[in-house]
């Protein structure tokens, strides 16, 4: 059997949707020899490739494939096309799209629902088209993921999708992701220019992620901790209306101690998350919520939002706190930074909250979904 996957997520550098593509693909590729995947996507984009000490088991093969005009309407042609020319009978669209024309069964994965649930945190332009694309995309699929059952909850309500065609499979923190000693971590922390004692927060730069929030908690934490050098870093690329939080930072009164980082690649997270005093994730809505189970691999203490995709992600392993309210944040730091002992219990909490969820297991159920899609598209 010849399966394909959407390619297009790893022709930029990785973010969430980019590691699931990447990581769900190695791991299906492994579970089912016999079958071949492709991670496709059009000439349009840049080749793909990988560092060398990334191996692709034989039967994952990366697919750039010569579009002319017509084709270059991927979804709508271009995609079409290719999967009637090679035989593909399931397509995966990992990142909320699938072909427009039925040339295959298709499984869609739709990891959150932001723009319709906090369209004022996205641009009018992806608003509109997640209004338009996401029923269209939804009913076209015969199979719809999501990580949690929170988003599975919302999408059945939201556009009215029968339960039975969508499943909830989590995702997990990749291997790459565990505790190191924090002197292992000083030449990564003196390269970025991060102290001994700092706060992280980890995503792309953009309203969703509430990171004002955590700037006006961090102004209260320095205020009441003032003997302490803490910093605040900040990793993460600069997203969509990301404006006003650069304008927030630049007037705080913290602003010397704040630190951003931009994009980081896994190495460099990895000391980060291994060696900061908390990590701190406050973002108003998730789908599941990737950078906290990462940092509880990795040992750190966290603090997320309330909200329940975070909730169903870290369990009782990290502590919470309501999104809109900085002060309930700044109460939840200086509570983790003067308690070593809560530090330390969370930490080893987090560690096995995190060893709960492997891509092993989410390729396994993530077969059972293609098993089922297939079965409702050839009856």
């Amino acid at each position: 059997m010849r399966i394909g996957l959407d390619g297009l997520p790893l022709t930029a550098p990785k973010t969430g949707v980019g590691h699931y593509t990447f990581e769900l693909a190695r791991e299906l590729a492994g579970l089912e020899p016999s079958t071949r995947f492709d991670l496709v996507y059009p000439s349009t984009y840049p080749p793909v490739s990988f560092p060398d000490e990334v191996a692709l088991p034989a039967n994952l093969k990366l697919e750039r494939v010569r579009v002319g005009p017509l084709g270059r309407h991927w979804w709508a042609a271009g995609l079409p096309r290719h999967i009637s020319r090679n035989g593909i009978e399931l397509f995966h669209g990992t990142n909320f799209d699938v072909p427009l024309w039925r040339r295959c069964a298709t499984v869609l994965t739709i990891h959150d629902l932001s723009s319709l649930l906090h369209p004022e945190t996205h641009t009018g332009r992806s608003v509109q088209r997640a209004r338009r694309r996401l029923p269209l995309m939804v009913r076209t699929a015969d199979a719809v993921i999501t990580p949690t059952e929170s988003v599975r909850g919302e999408l059945s309500k939201r556009l009215n999708v029968t339960p039975e065609k969508i499943f909830a499979v989590p995702e997990a923190a990749r291997e790459c992701f565990r505790p190191m000693d924090f002197a292992e971590t000083e030449t990564v922390r003196g390269r970025l220019g991060v102290g001994d004692e700092f706060l992280l927060a980890v995503g792309t730069i953009e309203p969703r992620k509430n990171l004002a929030v955590l700037v006006s908690a961090f102004e209260e934490v320095i205020r009441a901790w003032p003997e302490h050098s803490l910093q605040l870093v900040i990793a993460g690329g600069a997203g969509w209306l990301s404006g006003p939080l650069f304008d927030a930072i630049r007037r705080s009164p913290a602003r010397d101690r704040i630190l951003l980082t931009a994009y980081l690649h896994d190495e460099d997270l990895r000391a980060l998350y291994a060696s900061c005093r908390a990590f701190v994730y406050p973002s108003i809505y998730e789908g599941f919520g990737l950078p906290p189970l990462e940092a509880m691999a990795c040992g750190a203490p966290v603090i997320v939002s309330r909200i329940a995709a975070l909730a169903e992600t870290t369990g009782d392993a990290a502590w919470p706190f309501n999104p809109g309210n900085a002060g309930e944040l700044t109460e939840k730091i200086l509570g983790l930074l003067g308690d070593e002992n809560a530090r330390l219990n969370l930490s080893v909490a987090g560690r096995e909250r995190a060893a709960q969820f492997s891509w092993e297991k989410t390729a396994r159920l993530t077969w059972k979904v293609y098993e089922d899609a297939l079965r409702r598209f050839r009856s």
